[in-house]
């Protein structure tokens, strides 16, 4: 089964440094000789330890020994002692651990019930054990050097021998272009070839190393040769084939381990000057090495080690030659690789006693930064790690953005200053050079001394280094070592050793200033400067808070300002202490990627924090870097924001590339430096660092290092002016003074649009008390172009004036006029002084703002012809293209040459005010030219009414404003130039009767045409249901009666109010409504009777029609029938279609009509009907239920109402019934000739039917098939 596994890639070594987070020793394990296997169990952490004479689990959390069982007592191991455990495995689906002797015997030890059970035994012994990292296949390799494969049930599935002659399937092709003895060997000359292998060294073991490869599919064993005595290193697969055989590689060494996530398998070879671990490909082939930092023959590889995720490389080493106690030393190397180079990151030192040095190396399983290390005397070491970024505190801008790398191959230290260069590792800016191997680093954290750094070297001493070199300094560290539940702190002169030669300084040993301790293992501390405060971690994730500054020092809870104590839920890695919302919160990242405020959990893809000043800036596993403000959200803020996508301008994301980490960032700057995960570096200006360091630039008024940093990172420059218009506007000399460059103050102005920056591209920070304050009624680009041209003239026109020039051409309405003419007074009135520029150079600049094109016609529009051709010189305008155009001008009457110019620019109105004073014989020109651009209301100011050219204009004007449909306003000119007649047609077209009888009693008309009149325009108001004005004009100027009722009500009561006559409402008027409600209300019901009558005649008719139609297809001679009746159909009317063939439209829907007879029976009854019920009501109740109401005779109104109202519902639901879907689309196909009909109206028809002919029966053949 597969191992419950979960591998993260981390960007191994680069700008990283590997810090110990806690580390677990545990004594209370003893037994009997000393261990030789160790593994660890997967889903509970205990140790698995096999030793001379038992098997043990072992949980060093807490000190217990789970289960054991002796080896001796069933015999798998001699009782003396002398008895081997070649290998172990945990085998988690089976709840027990399998190990196998040197003896034969392959023994499962139960976890549960801790009985062994010999699963199978090889008389000839076995050398080594290994298990497929699935758990599904076990390697052993026996006595007589032959590898036995195995499946997880221990069934054989091959057994084949460790030394083979072939290569395997992977065997190189050879082209015969030569022996190895005539190749090129480099600096060795030739006679390496004839070299001697070397044979394995003197304390190889000479036992078979095998290793498998990550995912299961190849594993290598690494054996001597009997022929040379040397190792090879063959590769097989898992059916047990040999795949590939190493090359004989001089000096190779007994230690094997293939890379998890790799193709690379890690070994050791010993070269004539040095010690170096090397890397070869499953083919067998050498592929990279890196040096150990010991002599030639100093120290010997036990093993090498990789941990799960392939990030990290234990080298197990031990001194060869023992001391003068007679004692080795022990080692062990955890190393990186990051861009091809080699990190050593932790030494670990065992010393010379025999009784601590390790006897078993095993990385956990689930931990990938986990290893745990038993010792001789039985005492159980884990080690827990954690990546970590060394980098300078950045408290001010003294800071130089330090970041340190641990490279302990060459007991160095890299520190790169990112405020000064970005410099991508392994490379530097400088190198700190140590006597032993660095385990660790930090900065300081004082204001102004950031720079400085202090160093843990391997053999414990602590060097701090200054920017003046190294020193002796007192200095005080807060934490110096963690043991168990112990706090130190020192306090004491420090060795240091200095960087220059002359130094002689001997070391002094620190001294504790107290011990506090505390309930847990501190796997990390935090320091915060501002506030002071430290904070601690400990292991399952508590947070305490370190009183170290008090007489006293004490240890407490963190608590919040609600007095709860806060906890993070699981171990972090990487803490951080900062403010939101004014409470200080310690911020926590853990190695699963989630991110915890205290105990809230902000996120859960994160992949590197960092906290600068008030931001918090983080990258996550979606590619995103953020920066947040933590002042103004509140914890929850946080979290939304952290969740949220961001919006189209969100200043907070910016997308980076995948995998990258954050390095540092620059203090008091805007750089942040990424890395990536191939380990190149980038500098990003992430936009919150940005905008945040513009808004404090911009508070301070400093101009100029804002303007610089926008101008570099392309920052909108209308910011300036909409981060405060006020203080911006009240400051432009010092804003003018501090840009000095007139580049820099064009760029500004070019750049300025009426866009308010602030709420769309750079929206304020929530909480920000600075508002946009524009200047009320103006716009913004007038406004600042208008300022800052105002001072820079009074500044100095002749220093600025290109910049004068610019705020002219830049206003929403370009100057250009007035910029051209201040160039030609330029040329007239030569400047001099510093800074003065030339006309030349002032029109060459205008040339480069505007369009030349552009520029000539205003220019032109200046009516300045000197000015002209000096713009037309300095552009690349063909004089053959504009000389004859401005000598044309030149010869023209002043007025009439202007009015050519404008009419050329198109300033129509300019023409127009030119042309009429050119005089009278330009009237016409002046007439066509107000009729094409329709400017009669700037002709009529221009002529005055006394002059006869006015009333042509009004003509013309009335002309266009019927066409506009504003007959009224045509009317009143027509009538003020005196044009009566055409007054009163437009306003009787327009319905102004008042308007037009006083036009018509002004003319005279004679009374019968007034009266004709009158009666014209009653009809048009009743129209517009205008009915009292009707009334009104009817029996004033007409003199006669309407019909209507409402006509007749509105007169009546006109007559009665106006002669004082009530007693004629009671009467006369009222009984007449009452007969008018009789009248209307038999009609709707004789109406609905018609409606009905002829609803059920047509159901008849068309009844009778389907079925004649049906029984005429029944008959045999059908087809004949339908041919002849078609005849007959139409040579019945073909006489009277032909007579009537010629007559208007109106007489021909007459005889159209004549020909729908109602008469039973007929031809076309059913059209007839048709006909009729849609003519059914053509009456209207508004104007008597009007004149009801207004007498409040609301019962008959009611009874009128609803009556009409269920007629129109009955015919309403007849709709579908009497006009059915289709019936027009069937009558039109039926139709296809007729009186009306042409011929191409008859083809399109008859395609018509042809393509719907067509259409069934495509879909049939379609069914069909």
């Amino acid at each position: 089964m597969m191992s419950n596994k979960i591998y993260r890639k981390y960007s191994t070594g680069k700008m990283r440094n590997l810090k110990l987070l806690k580390s677990l020793q545990s004594s209370e394990l003893q037994g009997p000789g000393s261990p030789q296997c160790l593994a660890v169990r997967a889903d509970t952490g205990s140790l698995l330890i096999a030793s001379h004479y038992s098997i043990t689990e072992y949980d060093p959390r807490t000190g217990q020994v789970v289960s054991e069982a002796s080896l001796t007592a069933e015999g798998f191991l001699p009782e003396d002692g002398s008895g081997t455990v070649v290998g172990l495995q945990d085998l988690a689906e089976l709840e027990s651990a399998c190990l196998a002797t040197a003896g034969g015997d392959v023994v499962l030890f139960n976890l549960n019930t801790c009985q062994l059970e010999c699963v199978g035994s090889v008389d000839s012994g076995l050398t080594s054990m290994s298990w497929s990292p699935d758990e599904e296949l076990v390697v052993l390799t026996t006595g007589q050097e032959t590898i036995i494969m195995m499946t997880k049930d221990f069934e054989p599935i091959t057994e084949v021998g460790i030394h083979q002659d072939d290569f395997g399937e992977g065997k190189f092709i050879t082209v015969g272009w030569g022996k190895k003895e005539t190749q090129f060997h480099g600096s060795e000359g030739k006679q390496a070839a004839q070299r001697r292998i070397q044979s394995a060294a003197a304390w190889d073991d000479r036992r078979p190393r095998v290793t498998w490869r990550g995912d299961g599919q190849l594993f290598a064993v690494s054996a001597v040769c009997p022929q040379t005595g040397a190792r090879k290193v063959r590769v097989w697969n898992r059916e047990g084939v040999l795949q590939s055989t190493s090359e004989t590689i001089n000096g190779l060494e007994q230690a094997l381990c293939w890379k998890p996530s790799g193709s690379l398998i890690a070994s050791t070879q010993r070269h004539p000057n040095k010690h170096s671990v090397v890397f070869m490909e499953k083919n067998g082939l050498l592929h990279g090495d890196f040096t150990l930092p010991f002599s030639k023959d100093q120290v010997k590889v036990k093993d090498l080690l990789w941990n799960n995720d392939s990030t990290v490389l234990a080298v197990w080493l031990e001194d060869m030659t023992a001391g003068e106690d007679k004692k080795v030393n022990t080692y062990i190397q955890l190393w990186t690789m990051g861009n091809y180079h080699w990190y050593l990151k932790q030494s670990l030192d065992f010393g010379r006693d025999s009784q601590k040095a390790p006897v078993c190396v095993y990385w956990d399983p689930q931990h990938s930064l986990t290893v745990h290390v038993v010792t001789r005397s039985w005492t159980s070491i884990t080690y827990d790690w954690g990546w970590t970024t060394e980098r300078s505190p950045g408290l001010d801008a003294t800071d130089k953005a330090n970041v340190a790398v641990i490279d302990g191959g060459e007991n160095k230290i890299l520190v790169t200053t990112f405020r000064q260069c970005v410099v991508p590792p392994p490379m530097c800016a400088f190198e700190l050079q140590l006597s032993s191997p660095v385990n660790q680093v930090t900065f300081l954290c004082q204001p102004q001394r950031t720079n400085q750094l202090a160093a843990l070297t391997s053999d414990g001493q602590i060097s701090v280094y200054s920017q003046g070199g190294l020193y002796i300094v007192s200095i005080k560290i807060a934490i110096l070592r963690i043991n168990g539940n112990k706090m130190k702190s020192v306090e004491s002169p420090i060795s240091c050793h200095k960087l220059s030669r002359a130094s002689g300084l001997s070391p002094v040993l620190p001294c504790f200033r107290s011990e506090i301790e505390v309930d847990g293992v501190v796997v990390s501390m935090v320091h915060c400067f501002q506030s002071g405060t430290v904070a601690l971690q400990l292991e399952d994730g508590q947070i305490r808070k370190l009183l170290w500054d008090h007489p006293e020092p004490s240890v407490e809870d963190w608590r919040d300002s609600s007095g709860c104590c806060i906890n993070f839920p699981v171990s972090c890695v990487q803490t951080a202490l900062c403010s939101i919302s004014g409470e200080e919160c310690l911020l926590g990242l853990t190695d699963r990627s989630h991110l915890y405020a205290g105990e809230t959990e902000l996120a859960s893809n994160i992949s590197s924090f960092l906290v600068c000043n008030d931001f918090l800036l983080i990258t996550t596993h979606s590619h995103t870097c953020r920066c947040l403000q933590l002042s103004t959200p509140s914890i929850k803020g946080l979290q939304a924001a952290l969740a949220s996508d961001g919006g189209q301008n969100d200043e907070t994301l910016r997308r980076v590339e995948r995998g990258s980490r954050i390095v540092t960032v620059v203090p008091q700057d805007t750089r942040v430096i990424l890395q990536m995960p191939r380990g190149n570096l980038e500098t990003v200006h992430h936009r919150a660092l940005v905008l945040a360091q513009l808004r404090k630039w911009l508070d301070r008024l400093r101009f100029r290092d804002a303007f610089e940093c926008m101008k570099k990172l392309r920052i909108n420059m209308n910011l300036i002016y909409d981060h405060n218009p006020k203080v911006f506007l009240e400051n432009i000399e010092n804003f003018i003074t501090q840009l000095s460059s007139i580049n820099h103050i064009n760029l500004f102005l070019t750049e300025l649009k009426e866009e308010d920056t602030t709420s769309s591209m750079y929206p304020r920070p929530d909480g920000s008390l600075v508002q946009t304050q524009h200047v009320s009624g103006q716009k913004k680009v007038d406004v600042v172009c208008d300022a800052l041209r105002s001072t820079m003239e009074s500044m100095g026109p002749n220093k600025f004036f290109l910049s004068i020039l610019t705020a002219h051409v830049k206003k929403t309405v370009p100057e250009l006029e007035i910029a051209l003419q201040k160039v030609h007074e330029l040329r007239v009135n030569p400047s001099e002084g510093p800074g003065a520029v030339s006309a030349e150079e002032a029109l060459k600049y205008l040339l480069f703002l505007v369009n030349v094109n552009d520029l000539y016609e205003h220019s032109l529009g200046t009516y300045d012809f000197d000015l002209v051709l000096m713009v037309a010189e300095k552009s690349q305008k063909d004089p053959k293209e504009y000389l004859p155009f401005l000598n044309m001008l030149k010869s023209l009457e002043p007025n009439y040459q202007r009015y050519t110019i404008d009419k050329h620019l198109k300033r129509y109105r300019k023409a127009l005010q030119h042309l009429s004073k050119c005089g009278d014989e330009h009237f016409p020109e002046a007439l066509q030219l107000v009729k094409e651009q329709k400017l009669y209301s700037e002709a009529l100011r221009l002529y005055t009414a006394d002059r006869p050219h006015y009333k042509a204009l009004s003509c013309t004007y009335a002309q266009h404003l019927v066409e506009q449909q504003q007959a009224e306003q045509a009317g009143l000119l027509l009538w003020r130039c005196g044009e009566l007649t055409s007054a009163l047609q437009a306003f009787a077209g327009s319905s102004s009767w008042r308007n037009a009888i006083c036009v018509a009693q002004q003319m005279p008309l004679p009374p019968d045409q007034l009266a004709l009149l009158a009666r014209d325009l009653a009809e048009k108001l009743t129209e517009q249901r205008r009915y009292s004005e009707a009334a009104l004009l009817l029996d004033q100027y007409a003199k006669v009666r309407s019909s209507s009722v409402h006509l007749i009500c509105c007169l009546c009561l006109l007559q009665i109010y106006m002669h004082n006559r009530q007693d004629i409402t009671e009467t006369n008027l009222k009984p007449a409504l009452l007969e008018a409600v009789g009248a209307q209300t038999a009609f709707l019901e004789a109406q609905a009777a018609t409606f009905t009558r002829h609803r059920t005649r047509l159901a008849v008719v068309r009844e009778q029609k389907e079925k004649a139609r049906l029984d005429m297809l029944d008959c045999p001679d059908a087809e004949l029938y339908s041919e002849a009746s078609s005849v007959m159909t139409g040579s019945k009317y073909s006489q009277s279609n032909s007579r009537i063939s010629s007559r208007s439209s109106k007489n021909r829907r007459k005889a159209e009509r004549k020909k729908l007879s109602l008469k039973e029976g007929s031809p076309m009854e059913d059209r007839a009907l048709m006909y009729a019920l849609g003519e059914i009501i053509t009456t209207e109740v508004h104007s008597l239920l009007k004149a009801l109401v207004l007498f409040q005779f609301d019962k008959q109104a009611e009874k009128i109402q609803l009556t009409y109202e269920e007629a129109l519902q009955m015919m309403e639901a007849a709709v579908p019934e009497v006009w059915p879907e289709g019936l027009q689309n069937s009558q039109a196909q039926v139709n296809l000739t007729g009186p009306n009909s042409t011929a191409n109206s008859i083809m399109a028809s008859f395609q018509q039917q042809q393509q719907q002919q067509q259409r069934p029966a495509a879909s049939q053949q379609g069914e069909q098939c």
